[in-house]
């Protein structure tokens, strides 16, 4: 019995010592994770490949320099949320994202999650806030949004956070919280050529500039400027009037000690030739800014951009007084897939930006600038006469005059970087007139202003757009107030808010999706894109050709007496001949332009079948494959 007992004894302390080397390490992580955990929470390592985990620098610089705290609210109603997947996810996105900044803050942003209860205190707050509900399926409202403000009560607030604008998520929200750090008024100066961009917007003018005048201060330039307030945030050229060198020069010197410039160029603006309905008054047709563009490495086409793959749809008037619908290739209406994905300006357009009669910019590729395209046209553009697109042409005329490009054109861009003097040997001299009393005038304003610098004192952005009339207000507003037809207005408000933002905004990244995209089926879409539009251009003109000529022969026939179902009567041979050849080239165009719609994805469909039958079939049967070997080895083994 004492062999056994002692036996006892000591398996029951090694299983004793066993369990408690066990527990041990197991109670000490624990306990350090909870006393670890509020301060390593909101650290991480992001492995993913497109850092979708990461804070951006830009957000960290604003975050660091934060003066006085700043309260941020994410109104969020869970139980209403967990029907929508894409919201609920994102929820989680936004939750962790502010997590994050709170942690990078130290304490200079206090963030805090209110899940409102219908008619309760909270959900009173949260009206009061600005922040109105999303009407859902069920009984109650769906809140999502954030709001947040300042020691001095300044309130700003994102009412509705969509998920389709993930990718520019950090950017809102760091461009929120910079504002209330820096609540100052922007004064923004805009020079015009376009008449209804002349005043401060307050009560006439353009839609566009009445937003820009809602949010900032707008300070008209005279065209006889001779010398820009000192105090400007940022400076808008509107399809600028023809400048004498030393005004060019003080908008080369502003750029190099602001850095914030956006400059509208137009080789044709039809704006300003009296189509535009606010403007019926002809001013000077195009602008440059030779100069500076030169300097920068920027050309600007003298020839205007047509693209039937995004012609926007117009009323035209045959020969009979017949009203119909075709799309004009002049006006184009380029779409989201033709914008730069990844920039705060254009990542969160979701409709298209309409340009009427636009230019198209090219770039020196030795210019030491940063240039990101922003908007291109579709892969098949024309380049037409600008003298041409003023005469205001038919969709048709458009289209014979319609040659293929082999390359999309950019219509927007934007330049950053460290900018430099076109004027290396200082300032030019002030233009005098003759009169005493205006030229002392100007040269007293001139002896004012700061010295000559050759280099930007600052990193400067600017963008710079082919167009003016993308500001008009018909070509993406609808008539009587309706809702709008592009996101014109979207771009320009965009712009601006990106260019006053501090140099951290300027070159803060939108977030990446976390939606990965079959890149190859994209790479497919577009070789098929710039195949087919092009052929497609080449057989409008063909129909285009032959429809014009058939109809000159009914013309000449009803001129002459004939019915029109009977003009063949009183053709010769080869005329009718020639008649039946048109009809016969039109049957033919307009079956190739069929089989084009049916070609068009017929690539991307194989791969898409391909991806089907791996995805279903080829797994299983590689299983089954392996299963079979497995079992004929052990069989031949037995």
């Amino acid at each position: 019995m004492a062999g056994l007992s002692s036996f006892l004894t000591r398996f029951l302390a090694g299983r004793l010592w066993f369990l408690s080397m066990t527990l041990l390490p197991v109670a000490i992580f624990g306990c350090a994770n909870l006393l670890l955990q509020p301060a390593l929470a909101p650290a991480r390592i992001d492995f993913t490949e497109r850092s979708l985990y990461s804070l951006s620098p830009g957000t960290a610089s604003t975050l660091r320099g934060i003066a006085e705290p700043i309260d941020m609210t994410f109104v969020y109603s869970r139980a209403e949320g967990q029907a929508y997947p894409a919201i609920r996810a994102h929820a989680t996105r936004v939750r962790e994202l502010l997590e994050s900044y709170e942690s990078l803050s130290r304490g200079a942003l206090r963030v805090r999650e209110i899940d409102p209860a219908p008619f309760s205190e909270a959900e009173d707050e949260i009206l009061a806030a600005g922040l109105a509900p999303v009407t859902t399926d069920g009984t109650d409202p769906l809140y999502f949004g954030l709001f947040a403000s300042n020691s001095v009560d300044d309130l700003r607030t994102i009412p509705f956070l969509e998920p389709e604008k993930e990718t520019v998520l950090e950017y809102e929200v760091t461009r929120l919280i910079a504002r209330l750090d820096d609540p100052t008024v922007a004064r923004i100066g805009v020079l015009a050529g376009l008449r209804g961009m002349e005043g401060d917007g307050q009560e006439t003018g353009y839609a566009v500039l009445q937003d820009l005048a809602s949010r900032h201060t707008v300070v008209p330039i005279d065209r006889d400027f001779i010398s820009l307030p000192e105090d400007l945030s940022l400076l808008i050229l509107a399809h600028p009037p023809t400048l004498d060198e030393f005004q060019v020069w003080l908008i080369d010197q502003f750029l190099l000690r602001r850095g914030r410039l956006v400059v509208l160029v137009d080789p044709a603006a039809l704006a300003a030739t009296g189509t535009s309905l606010l403007d019926p008054d002809v001013r000077e047709p195009s602008s440059s800014l030779p100069t500076l563009l030169d300097h920068w490495g920027v050309g600007l086409s003298n020839t205007v951009v047509a693209d039937v793959s995004a012609a926007l749809p117009v009323q035209v008037e045959d020969a009979d007084g017949r009203i119909s619908v075709a799309g004009q290739p002049l006006f184009i209406a380029a779409p989201t897939d033709g914008m730069a994905p990844d920039d705060p300006i254009t990542a969160d357009l979701r409709r298209s930006v309409n340009f009427g009669a636009a230019g198209a910019l090219s770039f020196d590729p030795e210019t030491a600038l940063d240039i990101q395209p922003l908007i291109q046209t579709g892969p098949a553009p024309s380049a037409l006469n600008a003298d041409f697109a003023r005469t205001n042409p038919t969709p048709a005329e458009v289209v014979l005059a319609y040659e293929a490009a082999d390359a999309p054109a950019t219509l927007a861009a934007r330049l950053s970087g460290r900018f430099t003097t076109a004027f290396e040997g200082g300032a030019p001299p002030v233009p005098l007139t003759g009169d005493p009393l205006i030229d002392d005038l100007a040269l007293a304003a001139a002896s004012d202003l700061p010295a000559h610098i050759g280099e930007s004192a600052v990193i400067g952005t600017m963008v710079l757009v082919a167009d003016a009339d993308l500001l008009d207000d018909g070509f993406y507003l609808s008539p009587g107030g309706g809702p709008s037809l592009g996101d014109n207005g979207t771009f320009v408000l965009n712009t601006v808010d990106a260019l006053l933002g501090d140099e951290g905004l300027l070159t803060l990244r939108s977030r990446a999706e976390a939606l990965r995209p079959m890149t190859r089926i994209d790479d497919l879409r577009a070789r098929a894109e710039a195949q087919f539009f092009a052929e497609q251009s080449a057989l409008e003109q063909t129909l285009a050709t032959a429809e014009a000529q058939l109809s000159e022969y009914q013309r000449t026939a009803e001129a002459a007496g004939f019915v029109a179902g009977d003009f063949e009567a009183q053709l010769t041979a080869d005329e009718r001949a020639d008649v039946q050849s048109l009809r016969d080239d039109i049957l033919a165009a307009r079956a190739r332009l069929r089989a084009i719609e049916r070609d068009y994805r017929k690539e991307i469909d194989a791969l898409e079948g391909l991806l089907k039958a791996i995805n279903i079939w080829l797994m299983p049967f590689l299983v089954m494959v392996v299963g079979a070997g497995v079992y004929v080895r052990r069989r031949g083994r037995r």
